[in-house]
């Protein structure tokens, strides 16, 4: 079996490696390089926001992909020789009385449901816990067992891995269209006028796949959604746990530097940072944790989220058109879902079909828009 995969981020990557190491011939067409849009961009927070808005089939979906990522972790750093920095950070979600939402309870039964260790801190302990948190926070939730990762770093073993197994890589080929045999997918096209011919095709591009998805011929409603991100340079210990607030997120990494992101901005392919997004994200740093005031701005950069209606990932044959396949639509969620979407991809297109329920995952499902999880509202 040949498959193309169209899209070079983690998760067509990694879908490669798997579908390579059942002994599939993969070739991987990316329209610029591999691993350099969201996958890198991103904060690589390896726990969902707010899982408790979703339907609890995707907690399912996110619990069996976290279930992978120890021995995933061990395992490609043994053989490519990059560590990834994962690490088990925990993650905290301060409160505020001004808050719009208040995920308290919500959070808490969700947590209580699916087994997932959680604490509940007073004013007193969440500032012992993280002094550079304001003192008017109010309270707070801790999952203690919440890891991250260094996306750029994830990225690049998984670029040696891809080598070391020989998957084709083909770079700087955007693909255009399909090839077809009478009504089934037989490859693509690309617009340098390049055939790559396939027994099958999976659509991985991330949030560029709708507007492709529309020149193949299908619906898929995957759009970009912006994000902006500041890098500071920080101390090693200044803060401990990820800190996620509804306004804004901070990462602490293993060599002090912390992550302070991101927006959620719905302004199509817009590339760039922006003075206006990177001042509303310093001034809600200094309002949540005034005690990174005055760390200096070290890079910021931003990245296309391939947004999806509902929030939810695209995973699944495209039902009209035999022998194209989608993985996409990751959202926020692409890294922490990358192992357990390459796991199901790779086993259902050589014909062993997933043991979970796959239908609220289905390209063919209805999808309704969700301000909470889905769609920002646009710019005007």
């Amino acid at each position: 079996m040949h498959v193309a995969v169209v899209g070079g981020g983690i998760i067509g990557c990694l879908t490669a490696c798997y579908l390579k190491q059942l002994d599939v011939d993969v070739t991987l067409v990316e329209r610029g390089e591999t691993g350099r849009e969201s996958s890198w961009a991103g904060a690589g927070i390896l726990c969902p926001i707010h899982p408790w808005l979703y339907p609890d089939s995707f907690t399912h979906l996110i619990d069996a992909s976290l279930a992978i990522y120890p021995g995933f972790q061990a395992d490609i750093e043994a053989k490519t020789g990059i560590s990834i920095e994962w690490k088990k950070s925990g993650l905290l979600i301060p409160f505020f009385d001004d808050d719009k939402i208040d995920h308290w309870q919500a959070a808490i039964e969700w947590s209580e449901k699916f087994d997932w260790k959680v604490e509940q801190l007073n004013t007193a302990e969440t500032l012992e816990h993280e002094p550079s948190l304001s003192s008017q926070t109010q309270k707070s939730l801790l999952w203690p067992e919440v890891g991250q990762l260094r996306n750029p770093r994830l990225l690049r073993a998984v670029r040696v891995l891809m080598e070391q197994l020989g998957v084709t890589t083909v770079e700087h080929a955007e693909v255009t269209s399909l090839l077809k045999v009478e009504d089934r997918v037989s490859g693509v096209a690309c617009a340098n006028g390049r055939k790559i011919e396939a027994d099958q095709v999976l659509l991985a591009g991330g949030s560029w796949c709708g507007e492709l998805a529309r020149q193949m011929g299908f619906e898929l409603p995957v759009q970009p959604v912006k994000g902006q991100i500041v890098l500071l340079r920080g101390e090693a210990g200044l803060m401990h746990s990820i800190v996620k607030h509804d306004d804004a997120y901070f990462v602490p990494r293993v060599d002090g530097r912390i992550l302070v992101g991101a927006s959620m901005e719905y302004v199509g392919f817009e590339r760039g940072t922006t003075d206006e997004v990177i001042g509303q994200l310093m001034a809600s740093m200094a309002r949540i944790a005034p005690g990174l005031k005055g760390l200096e701005v070290e890079q910021k950069w931003m990245g296309f989220r391939p947004g999806s209606p509902d929030g939810m990932p695209f995973l699944g044959p495209v039902a009209s058109m035999p022998g194209l396949w989608v993985a996409s639509g990751h959202y926020r969620n692409g890294v922490a879902l990358a192992p357990i979407t390459a796991e199901i991809m790779s086993q259902w297109m050589v014909g062993n079909g997933p043991e979970m329920d796959m239908s609220t995952f289905a390209v063919d499902r209805p999808v309704d828009n969700s301000a909470t999880v889905g769609f920002p509202e646009k710019v005007a």
